[in-house]
């Protein structure tokens, strides 16, 4: 009678690298969502600081940027609109901006809604 043959197996190794190959498609998958809307950027993160004409946002990758609020920047908290006196310091922030003239100028500024955070859908 044959032989019986050894199924393949994955090491721990396999499993690990798998995973992150997984991980990496997700990513990239979900980026194409979140910058995709022409020109403008978005930036992600906390509000570090706030005064009357920018907002200094802390991203998610810790760097600091500020992005100017113009005459028509949106303000959103959850699914209802707002207005920028109620964005606080250390509030979650998603902001679209379109860079002009070196500078990002908000077109919406996404508030997040207690914990959960702000959505990241339009």
């Amino acid at each position: 009678m044959g032989q019986r043959q050894r199924e393949p197996y994955m090491t721990a190794s396999d499993r690990n690298a798998k995973a992150s190959c997984l991980t990496i498609c997700t990513i990239l998958i979900f980026s194409t969502f979140v910058f995709a809307h022409g020109n403008e950027q978005h930036v992600l993160g906390t509000v570090a600081k706030i005064d009357g004409a920018s907002i200094i946002v802390k991203t998610t990758t810790g760097e600091l940027k500020t992005v100017m609020i113009v005459t028509d920047t949106k303000f959103v908290k959850g699914a209802s609109p707002a207005a920028q006196q109620d964005l606080k310091v250390g509030d979650r922030v998603v902001i679209h901006a379109k860079p002009e003239g070196g500078m990002l100028h908000a077109t919406e500024v996404k508030i997040g809604d207690g914990m959960k955070g702000p959505s990241h859908q339009h």
